[in-house]
């Protein structure tokens, strides 16, 4: 179908991230319209660095979606800057191609069970999902949350057998995996009897038979066809949508993203939002985006199938439905996990606020915070008693951490707390915790370190696998013993650790987790530290700072060998006097700093301990930086 018009349209407004409809395909502006059995709508989901973005990659860059002539940068879905240095997906994001005469509308689904919440609603949106897996290493813990999620909305499965160009792949053990693996998720016989694909996306290939030779993706291309449904038609024939996804724009406000179950709609068109307390809202239909490639374009109308975004309703909210007049009934919508963890956030007060960032009023930090929510279904937001204090609350420590990278790179300063699980009691009174499913893979010469550790965390051991180089443990863990786990990990393994986790249930509480072992080194002045007061200060414990940093009185310089905490003087110069010191000739002999990413030292600090995030630079310090009012805080506890 040819353009309706061919001159360039007008930007539209994006959120970050996102590309501009001037970026992918400079003439398009209206999608051109498919009939229902031409449609495709399919969910990606892998493991972290399984290839599952520059598989999307392949198939927009093989379906022609771009230019010959157009520069596209690699893994175009990650369009976040942390996606890209972490390797993850942290946003679902939409996008979608023409094959043949076919529309193939495809979500890139986050990998990692904190952002849950991007992923249980995408499988409203889908009848099918491509679920790649690596050669060699199988399905994991991570695919295993998305997939049980997939397959308890009835998506069909199409099972791509990525990196089949790897050394050490062994597509036939993997294969075996994941059959057991539908077993274990309670799969129907249909979803069981799912199509393989062979594929290397770096490559560019795809393949029937391992025993096949391909140079294209079209045997997968062919699959999607085939195996994927198209949307199923309704009963009726008024217009109904299911909002799944939030969007938000600063000049056309919330865009509701979601599947038309049935009808039809245009812009200028009046709908009615049914909230979940059964409101009752009318409004006009202001814009409708669609997709083409990764751009988002805008369109006059969509019908049945379409995956499309709504302007208009300011009020709509995930699982919420838009319909066309108030006597319909709502649809139906699965609630999402709820959050498990809890983290203060409030602004920053420390003695170096304002050197870095430009975004400090709370006022600014909770505008924010709101419009985090208004797209982020898996955070909650709330304001506390204490005037510039906020609470936050997530999936787990990973997401928020995200959320405050993300502040710090717009340019706010804040500080942040230890985050702590969110407890509930049951009928009887009875208190009760969030559980975890954990994953380790662990080398075998630490596996009695890991489990140590784990048993001291509370942790239930369900299985141990040995493996030619590694032990893999299966536990179920309370989510407080999760906190700091990660860190003990990664020291203890020198590195070659991994876990994966995800949320179980609610569960018995089990008792106190000891938290952090050590102290902390504590400045008790402020200034510029010294080499000579760090050399004294290095055979207390680990250092986290070097000599010309700025100091205040109550920021933790380093880690304390034993377990209580230590005033020290980062800040002391060496004096000078006309006599011949000891000292005269020896060298000073610093030991590298320790310097932890956001997520650890969100793990490190203890309950009295705030995290301050400015644009350049990570502190620890103590919630009263005043040594004496500490003192007195802490004697006003024990009383």
């Amino acid at each position: 179908m040819k353009n309706l018009l061919s001159a360039p349209p007008p930007s539209v407004p994006c959120s970050p991230g996102e590309l501009r409809l001037t970026d992918a395909i400079p003439t398009a502006i209206f999608a051109p319209l498919f009939p229902m059995e031409h449609i495709r709508n399919i969910a990606i989901i892998a493991h972290v660095d399984h290839g599952k973005t520059t598989l999307v990659d392949q198939l927009l860059r093989q379906s022609g979606t771009f230019r010959a002539n157009q520069q596209v940068e690699e893994r175009v879905m990650d369009s976040m800057d942390l996606e890209r240095e972490k390797g993850i997906t942290i946003r679902a994001k939409n996008a979608a191609f023409k094959w043949k005469d076919y529309h193939v509308n495809i979500v890139d689904t986050p990998g990692h069970a904190d952002f849950g919440g991007e992923v249980e609603r995408i499988m409203k949106m889908v009848d099918g999902v491509l679920l790649v897996v690596d050669a060699h290493d199988g399905p994991q813990a991570q695919t295993k949350f998305v997939l049980k999620k997939a397959l308890e909305n009835g998506a069909k499965p199409i099972v791509v057998i990525n990196k089949i160009d790897r050394e050490n792949a062994r597509p036939h053990k993997v294969l075996d995996m994941v059959f057991e693996l539908f077993l274990e998720l309670d799969a129907t016989d249909l979803q069981l009897d799912f199509p393989v694909i062979y594929a290397s996306a770096k490559a560019g290939y795809a393949m029937r038979e391992i025993h096949e030779t391909s140079t294209t993706m079209e045997p997968l291309f062919e699959a999607i066809i085939k195996h994927i449904p198209p949307p199923p038609r309704s009963a009726v024939s008024y217009f109904q949508m299911l909002v799944s996804n939030l969007d938000y724009s600063d000049y056309l406000g919330r865009i509701a993203y979601g599947r038309i179950t049935s009808g039809r709609i245009k812009v200028g068109d009046s709908a009615v939002h049914i909230a979940k307390d059964g409101r009752r809202e009318r409004a006009n239909i202001t814009a409708i985006f669609s997709h083409q490639g990764l751009a988002k374009i805008e369109v006059k109308h969509a019908s049945e199938g379409d995956i499309v975004g709504l302007t208009g309703f300011e009020d709509a909210f995930i699982g919420e439905t838009l319909t066309d007049s108030e006597e319909r009934l709502p649809l139906a919508f699965v609630d999402i996990d709820p959050p498990t963890i809890s983290m203060g956030i409030c602004i920053n007060d420390s003695p170096l606020a304002g050197r870095e960032g430009k975004l400090l009023t709370a006022r600014q930090i909770r505008e924010r915070l709101v419009r985090e929510t208004r797209t982020n279904v898996g955070i909650q937001f709330a304001d506390t008693e204490t005037a510039g204090h906020f609470e936050i609350n997530a999936r787990g420590e990973m997401q928020i951490a995200i959320l405050v990278e993300q502040m710090r790179r717009e340019g706010f300063e804040l500080l942040v707390s230890r985050p702590e699980v969110i407890f509930h009691r049951d009928e009887a009174g009875n208190l009760l915790e969030p559980l975890e499913s954990l994953y380790v893979d662990v080398p075998a010469e630490n596996l009695g370190d890991i489990l140590q550790s784990l048993a001291s965390r509370k942790a239930e051991i369900l299985a141990m696998e040995h493996l030619p180089h590694s032990v893999t443990v299966q536990s179920v863990i309370p989510t407080r013993g999760l906190i700091g786990f990660e860190t003990d990990l990664v020291n203890t393994t020198k590195g070659h650790g991994i876990m994966s986790h995800l949320f179980k249930e609610y569960g018995p509480f089990k008792g106190e987790i000891p938290t952090r072992n050590s102290g902390v080194l504590v400045s008790m002045e402020g200034g510029i530290s010294t080499g000579y007061a760090l050399d004294s200060i290095q055979v207390r414990g680990r250092l986290f700072i070097e000599p010309g940093e700025e100091i205040y009185e109550g920021m933790i310089v380093g880690e304390n060998t034993r377990p209580d905490d230590m005033p020290v003087n980062p800040c002391k110069a060496k004096k000078l006097s006309n006599m011949r010191s000891t000292g005269d000739g020896k060298g000073i002999q610093l030991a590298p700093p320790l310097r932890m990413t956001l997520e650890r030292v969100l793990e490190y600090i203890g309950p009295d301990e705030y995290v301050e995030a400015t644009p350049k630079s990570l502190r620890m310090r103590k919630k009263i930086l005043d040594a004496n009012m500490r003192k007195r805080s802490a004697s006003k506890v024990a009383v």
